[in-house]
């Protein structure tokens, strides 16, 4: 466990980080016994002094939720990470490929709520897919842009929540559906890369339904003292692996009957 001082330390290293897009070196190699409430100690810091600067939380993401992004990083448990309002972007955007380092980019569902959803540790009972489902206003499809503000190479679960699960922004777009209208599990994409495919999943592949990276967030956050709130756009989890963005690059993913979303990076 890291004391009070240490977690300040990192927390304002990370905000630096951020402003001058230089990723800081690996933390679990430089504090040692370094653990994952520890890491969630550091990302709270760290977003309420974004918060202090303007910065408005409107929802969460949840990450390494599927087999593909769990192979794809060495890490074999979720984690979460905050979205901020200017993280939020429209379907066809333009995206400043400098803005982030060096890009990733990952297919996945957002759940936007209309009912408070709070955990087991708030409430006794563990959260459900269904408890979900009822507080859910509508699912839409949404790319995630991936960030880092540490180092990539060697990362363990102590550097990715520090890091806000590497949380860099998302596009919203295609077409929102309500949540017991389809079968959220048989929802598929196409993710293409300048008129390339470089890949396809099923939201299944997300802890074998999407809204139950949801119920795992809420029980999750309510061990922190934290809920889910209506209002809240949250980020299920990718069903594919991250593909690297280069800038001119164009993207774009076919949900099917969920339509599309798109952005291009200058």
């Amino acid at each position: 466990m890291l004391d009070a001082q240490a977690i300040q330390q990192i927390a304002d290293e990370l905000v630096e980080a951020g402003r001058t897009r230089t990723p800081v070196p690996l933390l679990h190699t430089r504090y040692e016994g370094m653990d994952i409430e520890d890491s969630y100690a550091v990302q709270k810091l760290w977003a309420s002094r974004l918060e202090e600067q303007g910065k408005r939380v409107v929802g969460r993401k949840i990450g390494l939720t599927s087999k593909a992004m769990q192979a794809a990083t060495g890490i074999t448990e979720p984690d979460y990470g905050v979205i901020f309002d200017d993280m939020v972007l429209e379907n066809g955007s333009v995206v400043e490929w400098a803005r982030y380092t060096h890009p990733r980019i990952e297919v996945e569902l957002a759940f936007k709520l209309n009912q408070d959803l709070k955990g087991q540790a708030l409430t006794g009972q563990s959260t459900t897919l269904f408890d979900v489902l009822d507080a859910t206003d509508y699912v839409v499809p949404a790319l995630e842009i991936l960030d880092s503000r540490i180092e990539m190479q060697g990362r363990t679960i102590v550097d990715t929540i520090s890091d806000n699960a590497a949380m860099g922004a998302m596009v919203v777009g295609g077409r929102p559906v309500r949540p017991h209208d389809v079968d959220l599990r048989w929802v598929s994409a196409l993710l293409y890369q300048n008129q390339e495919i470089v890949e396809t999943g099923v939201a299944a592949g997300v802890l074998n339904h999407p809204a139950q990276g949801v119920a795992w967030l809420a029980d999750k956050l309510a061990q922190h003292g934290q809920s889910l709130r209506a209002g809240d756009l949250v980020l299920a989890g990718s069903f594919t692996r991250p593909a690297w963005v280069y800038a001119g690059d164009t993207v774009y993913a076919d949900y099917g009957p969920l339509g599309t979303v798109t952005c291009r990076f200058v």
